[in-house]
């Protein structure tokens, strides 16, 4: 078999399969990251979701000890809601980050990497594969630049002159030995749009992320959110996109040819409300196929009390209450009983000093009283 005629025909199958974008490099050890990565573990950078260990993720051939290759796609999303629906004083909506709108890309990417490897395999009988999306060992942002994807902006995304950095990125390893694309020059230049637009410095410098800082990061904990940036989250639900927002790459940039990832208005831009109180099947129900579900309902909910917070809705002050009184999570009691004070009517404060007479949890006490305190502040 031919190698570059073979590498043609991968290209010319991946457009047919719905990949937007493909690239090849080594698999050769990516020497920069792992210093990159070990400078990020002395910071305390790490969020604590990623997968192997540093050499695991820097060094391909430990992953596949035939290496030879990697093949990197990516794929489009939207950027912008068609029919978006707005929020009104009465209901008040959250948002999903955009990553999230659609069907969950893990899901959407893995198929399609799938096809490519069976593909491969179809015309190289003993080749072997591996393939990964987001969760796997390897860094997709690393690979993609060094495939030729695009360049690796000072927001930490990949950014495509085709795509902007509204992609999703995965990669497929493989024994086939393709002759490797060049990466694409960095162009961000002097702009800093990006590092002084995030709302929690969590860019601390061009290409470099505290992730225990950054609201996407944040957004999917399960605990009580810091002090410090629950008047940052604003109504995100899930994920932010601030700094994809302001880059100018990405001014004009909206595809909409991957259906997959066509948000429901209602899903991805919810009513604020009704999240408190869902249940587990609702909540499957509606939010299960997307990506900004992986971790429970748990997160969404207290990020949902916290956009009440941050509108002052007044007409959540009974839902609030009942939250507080009846949940039997100490982070969502605490929460709404925090965000009844920040609110702030005389029906909110009375709520909080009659509960914590019988709050048991050290946890709640505190933001009981920290919600009390917003009336002392007045």
């Amino acid at each position: 078999m031919d190698i570059s005629i073979l590498k043609k025909e991968v290209i010319q199958y991946s457009k047919q399969i719905g990949i937007d974008k493909i690239g090849f490099t080594t698999a050769d050890v990516f020497t920069e990251l792992k210093e990159r990565l070990r400078r990020q573990q002395e910071l305390g950078y790490q969020s604590g979701f990623e997968k192997g260990t540093i050499e695991e993720r820097t060094e391909p051939r430990r992953l596949v000890p035939e290496a030879q290759s990697i093949i990197a796609i990516a794929v489009a999303y939207p950027s912008r809601m068609k029919n978006a629906p707005r929020g009104t004083k009465e209901n008040r909506r959250g948002i999903f980050c955009r990553a999230s709108w659609g069907v969950d890309y893990h899901v959407v990417l893995r198929e399609r990497l799938e096809k490519l490897a069976n593909y491969i395999k179809e015309k190289v009988p003993d080749a072997v594969t591996k393939s990964m999306v987001d969760t796997g060992e390897l860094s997709d942002r690393a690979v993609a630049e060094r495939a030729g994807i695009g360049f690796s902006g000072k927001n930490c995304s990949i950014i495509t002159p085709e795509f902007g950095s509204y992609v999703y990125l995965g990669e497929l390893i493989t024994n086939i030995p393709f002759t490797p694309d060049k990466p694409i020059e960095d162009s961000c230049g002097d702009c800093r749009k990006c590092l002084d637009a995030c709302p929690t410095g969590a860019l601390v410098q061009g290409g470099q992320l505290n992730a225990q800082r950054c609201i996407a990061f944040l957004t999917q904990t399960k605990t009580f959110l810091p002090d410090e940036f629950r008047d940052k989250i604003g109504n995100r639900l899930y994920g932010c996109d601030t700094c994809q927002q302001v880059c100018p790459r990405n001014r004009h940039v909206d595809f909409h040819h991957q259906t997959e990832f066509e948000p429901d208005p209602e899903v991805a831009k919810p009513l604020l409300k009704p999240l408190l109180k869902i249940s587990n099947r609702t909540f499957r129900e509606k939010f299960g196929s997307m990506s900004g579900s992986w971790r429970g309902k748990k997160p969404i909910q207290r990020n949902a009390i916290l956009a009440l917070a941050h509108f002052k809705d007044k007409t959540a002050v009974k839902d609030l209450i009942e939250v507080m009184r009846e949940d039997v999570r100490p982070e969502i009691r605490g929460t709404a009983a925090w965000t009844l004070g920040k609110i702030g009517t005389e029906e909110a404060f009375a709520a909080i000093e009659e509960a914590i007479a019988y709050e048991t949890d050290e946890r709640v006490i505190y933001e009981m009283e920290k919600g009390l305190q917003f009336r002392r502040n007045d």
